[in-house]
């Protein structure tokens, strides 16, 4: 049996929205998609269109976020990256009744 590459389909729509998500508030965090691309090791171009769903969330790049935000790809890929009370998208949020950023 060949070994088979994993690919986009072995995430689910809600996995891929959850990267997506992580790839938005990093974009936040670091401000240009240039500079996020240099530290993911991937071209700007692709996390543009992956970020605004015109390419599929890779493994891969599943992978590197969860290693640069120090979580288990497992925890990125349910949803628990920013943490719960936190805007996925800019990290915004409200954390014991005080306004607080991821």
């Amino acid at each position: 049996m060949k070994d088979r590459l994993l690919s986009t389909v072995d995430l689910t729509l809600a996995q891929q929205e959850h990267v997506r998500n992580a790839l938005h508030l990093l974009h936040k965090k670091t401000r240009t998609w240039d500079h996020l691309a240099a530290i993911l090791k991937f071209e700007p171009t692709t996390l543009v269109h992956v970020a605004h769903a015109r390419r599929s969330v890779s493994v891969l790049l599943a992978f590197r976020i969860a290693r640069l935000v120090g979580i288990c790809v497992e925890a990125l890929l349910a949803g628990h990256y920013p943490g719960p009370g936190f805007c996925p998208r800019c990290g915004y949020g409200f954390k014991r009744g005080q306004r607080e950023r991821a």
